[in-house]
């Protein structure tokens, strides 16, 4: 069986803290600057790959047409970007145990 709790960042930031000898404060500048970096490459479009881990990309919707469940009437959808996460071969042969 497995843990299904949530992981949040602090727990995160205690993790990375213990384990590199740094204070907590230091662990969480760290962790602050290592999403502000992924996030500021994929608004700019790029792909971000973490060996081992996966690639982060944006990607792209385009517009359609859609329909309102409740009144059946046809709307229009924009066209949007949205975050996309591919996980490496070697995070799926993990998890899959």
């Amino acid at each position: 069986m497995y843990d299904k709790r949530t992981v949040h960042k602090s727990e995160l930031v205690k993790q990375a803290a213990a384990l590199s000898d740094i204070p907590a404060a230091a662990a969480a500048r760290l962790i602050d600057e290592l999403l502000d970096t992924v996030k500021a490459h994929l608004r700019n479009g790029s792909k971000v790959s973490i060996a081992g881990f996966g690639t982060f990309e944006v990607q792209h919707k385009p517009a359609r047409q859609g329909r309102n469940p409740k009144t059946g009437e046809t709307i229009a959808i924009p066209a949007t970007r949205a975050p996309k996460f591919k996980p490496a071969k070697g995070l799926k042969d993990l998890i899959k145990g």
